[in-house]
């Protein structure tokens, strides 16, 4: 798209004239908003679309024209999406993260971001639309939580200090162990931010969280509209007071939320990705809170607490009250050899042997894609129901519901399980402990699985290894750590 300038106003044009420019091209001095008409009947319609947003023109059902009407009156804006070779929808700033075309809507060469590409091509004559107009106002405070449960005393502690947070419009860190109960201690702070017309995003890097907890909320929220937002959403362009959204989708989001909950801080892309962290940051209204929740925060964040550099609270016990299985060592030799004469590590198939009459299901770790099918089909003749399951997997989803359903005795899986999955009473290994791609923070979210159901508390995790590692020995120890800090505070039975 192209624009000219009247000296006073924007005015959107297709016609490729020596006066038509760029919207990247126009001084900053010129990408001003008239001011705001207040007896401009505008489109609420359009509020919803554009509130708490940087949309392209192709993202909304609106003409131009509707949306330029809009514009004049004062209540939307337009804006580079590209300025000083950053793009200004994702944050990227890194050159080899830009490409060029010959573009038929402006006639020049025009670089565009391939960082954020698959939410629709940004370039240098492509505006981001804005509103500027009143915020939606929605009547939330009359919410009321709709949750009969009861909170340990370590979930307590953490929805107090919560809500403490929220009052104050500051920062906090919720650090709580695998299956602590980390989503209904969200609950008091979501209400009382609720109640007082605030907007609320819940964050994560992974779509089948976002799906997990949308229907968890919509069922203790149910007088309002809880929106699940990720790729391929269908109402993911509407408004909601409380949004659980993935975190690449916040690129579209700008200074749109009150109170920001970030699950899995430590989660692949999000840990990896500055534009991501960047992003959170950008969706955030400037006076708003920002909560991270995590079981395994990294190195540079237990500083961050050591330090007291930010707030934070620990859950350091389960909901249920037991304490968290630790992992055991056991050497299996040099097993990637063992397995290249078609045979499996002895500690390997005694485990599986122990377990084969028992009713407990079995989950098997492995470093590699390239280990599970001769794995698999070593396993066989000793346990007949088995799956693999990977990340490029397209059957994943059915082969966990199997084993949620009992129809198989053993999933052989790679890190894509290390979190988001509860098998009742299961049994878990790793194989190839000693491998980089199981970090500290990967072998805790592993151990993790075990053990997480009141009925089920307790279960063995083993670290089947050709060589401790310093991850290996760090993830016990703070598996150990976290049992005698609850211990201390009085938080187990």
């Amino acid at each position: 798209m192209l624009f000219q300038h009247n000296n006073i106003h924007l005015i959107p044009t297709i016609n490729k004239s020596v006066n038509a420019l760029r919207i990247s091209d126009i001084p900053k001095n010129q990408l001003t908003t008239p001011t705001l008409n207040p007896s401009y009947a505008f489109n609420k319609n359009l509020q919803l679309s554009l509130q708490g947003k940087k949309l392209l023109i192709d993202e909304l059902s609106f003409s131009l024209d509707e949306i330029q009407e809009h514009y004049l009156n004062g209540y939307c804006a337009y804006t580079p999406g590209i300025e000083e070779n950053t793009c200004k929808r994702c944050g990227n700033d890194n050159k080899s993260l830009f490409a060029s075309f010959p573009c038929a809507r402006c006639g020049k060469e025009c670089s565009y971001c391939r960082n954020c590409i698959m939410m629709g091509r940004i370039s240098e004559c492509t505006p981001l639309i804005s509103w500027t107009g009143p915020e939606v106002v929605q009547d939330t405070n009359k919410v009321q939580l709709n949750w009969n449960g009861t909170l340990s005393k370590g979930q307590k502690i953490a929805s107090d200090k919560m809500e403490e947070i929220i009052a104050e419009q500051s920062e906090l860190l919720i650090w709580a162990v695998c299956g602590a109960g980390k989503t209904e201690v969200l609950f008091k702070g979501i209400e009382q931010a609720l109640q007082q017309n605030q907007r609320i995003c819940i964050a994560t890097p992974r779509t089948d969280v976002v799906l997990e907890l949308a229907p968890r909320l919509q069922e203790v929220f149910p007088e309002i509209k809880v929106l699940p937002v990720y790729g391929g959403s269908e109402d993911r362009h509407l408004y909601s007071p409380l949004t659980i959204s993935t975190t690449h989708q916040l690129y579209r989001f700008h200074q749109a939320f009150d109170l920001v909950i970030l699950d899995e801080m430590d989660a692949f892309p999000y840990s990896y990705d500055l534009t991501l962290q960047r992003a959170v940051q950008k969706a955030r209204k400037i006076n708003s809170t920002l909560i991270y929740l995590t079981a395994t925060p990294d190195k540079e964040w237990q500083e961050k607490c050591k330090n007291q550099v930010i707030q934070y609270v620990t859950i350091p016990a389960r909901f249920h009250q037991y304490p968290l299985p630790v992992p055991e060592f056991k050497w299996c030799g040099n097993w990637e050899k063992t397995l290249k004469k078609n045979k499996l590590p002895p500690s390997i198939e005694k485990w599986l042997r122990q377990h084969v009459d028992s009713d407990k299901p079995l989950l098997l770790f492995v470093p590699k894609i390239t280990h599970m099918e001769k794995l698999k089909n070593l396993i066989q003749p000793i346990i007949h129901s088995l799956e693999t399951v990977h990340a490029e997997d397209d059957d994943r989803k059915v082969k966990v519901q199997k084993m949620r359903d009992k129809q198989l005795k053993l999933l052989i899986t790679t890190t894509i399980l290390e979190r988001g999955v509860t098998f009742p009473n299961v049994e878990v290994a790793v194989l190839g402990a000693e491998n980089k791609i199981f970090t500290e923070s990967a072998l805790v979210q592993i151990a993790g699985r075990v053990g997480r159901k009141k009925d089920y508390p307790n279960g063995n995790i083993l670290f089947f290894h050709h060589g401790k590692t310093v991850s290996m020995v760090k993830a016990k120890e703070q598996i150990e750590k976290s049992n005698k800090e609850a211990r201390v505070r009085g938080l187990l039975r």
